[in-house]
């Protein structure tokens, strides 16, 4: 290792402003899970997305547990999922007991594929199980073809919820992803565009599952001077710090997609035209957030592998990773059903995220980009 200085994939990047949102926090007392920046920051957020109704959680995972149960998923219940994402897009299906169906992505947005989504609902309708749900995933901040796969899912009457955790501050046709389905969820992890350090956000269009959200992340405490249960619950409310910490964040959001977009034009007209080289495409009806800058390597033009390009910049202490591994290829999950082109299994062979994070200066750019080119020996 050459170089004693990391550079991180997605490091946090603070503007200034969220420590005031935090002593201001401190000072009234608000600590607990409520309080009044929890409810701004829903507000906020609603503001900022242009959904009717939010409730802040603990995480993006959560926030998916809940959305699912508001769905109607319960255990033995089947549910679409593209299958080239984060686990984190699985696990609530598995919590609730249903069993995931794993779909595979297409060339243009390496988003979910309507047509193997239709295929797929058919195949189980057939065989007498007709999927309850889809989560439907916006892959590194861009959003899905979301007119063509909501269409499908509302022909068969399944219940669509908007996995929304990469792409804050990404739009299809005019609207923000996330509140194009009647649920969907944002996180707010370390790693994402803005974050709380750990978080996440339901949000809808209908008040009665919002209101039943909160209720279940409130451990489903029912509205009594003791303490009275009538339902199973969840400890996932966000507390009122860490919604003051967002609070700070979302402010710089535009300025923080802007840099994202440079970020990536940056990579792109260094490597763009470096033979084996491609970058994940932006489909013309949205707005990606670019939330990781992406590219694939095909060994036979550039004489050498993703791995290889991976490797060279960790000698340098650089850091990057491959794309996510498709889920039907991990083995926590390989028992599932899934519907298959190749788009998946190729891209996680070939891609490569560079780092992106919004503090990355002139200097650590350009050092990344030499050290791709001496490794694909440009």
């Amino acid at each position: 290792m050459t170089n004693p200085n990391r550079i991180y994939l997605s490091a946090p990047h603070l503007n200034g402003t969220e420590i005031q949102y935090v002593k201001k926090a401190f000072a009234s007392n608000w600590i607990a899970p409520v309080g009044p920046d929890l409810s701004a920051f829903e507000q906020e957020v609603c503001n900022y997305t242009g959904a009717k109704y939010a409730a802040a959680l603990s995480s993006g995972t959560a926030a998916l547990h809940l959305a699912l149960k508001i769905a109607g998923v319960s255990e033995g219940d089947d549910v679409l999922c593209s299958t080239f994402t984060f686990a984190g897009s699985v696990f609530p299906i598995m919590y609730l007991g249903a069993a995931p169906v794993f779909v595979d992505s297409d060339l243009l947005t390496w988003n979910m594929d309507p047509l193997l989504l239709e295929q797929a609902i058919q195949d189980k309708a057939r065989k007498g199980k007709k999927p309850k749900a889809a989560v439907i995933v916006h892959l590194y901040g861009q959003s899905a073809n979301m007119d063509a796969l909501l269409a499908i899912c509302n022909k068969y009457e399944v219940a669509v919820v908007e996995d929304a955790a990469e792409s804050m501050g990404a739009y299809y046709r005019g609207k923000h992803t996330g509140t194009i389905a009647p649920l969907g969820v944002f996180s707010f992890n370390g790693n994402k565009i803005i974050t709380t350090s750990g978080g996440g956000m339901l949000v809808g269009q209908d008040k009665d599952n919002i209101d039943i959200a909160r209720y279940y992340s409130t451990q489903s405490r029912k509205p009594a001077a003791h303490y009275e249960h009538e339902e199973i619950g969840y400890n996932y409310r966000m507390s009122n710090i860490v919604a003051a910490i967002g609070r700070g964040q979302l402010i710089t959001l535009e300025e923080r997609v802007k840099r994202k977009r440079e970020i990536f034009d940056y990579y792109y007209e260094k490597l763009g035209q470096v033979s084996g080289v491609s970058f994940m495409p932006e489909a013309d009806y949205g707005r990606a957030n670019r939330w990781l800058s992406c590219l694939t390597i095909d060994p036979e033009f550039s004489g050498c592998t993703r791995e290889d390009v991976r490797l060279a910049l960790e000698c340098e202490n650089i850091e990057s990773r491959p794309l996510w591994k498709p889920m039907h290829l991990q083995p926590v999950f390989r028992k599932y059903s899934v519907y298959l082109n190749g788009v998946s299994e190729k891209l996680f062979k070939t891609g490569l995220c560079l780092p992106s994070g919004t503090s990355l200066s002139s200097d650590q750019l350009e050092r990344i980009t030499r050290c791709i080119m001496t490794a694909i020996k440009v």
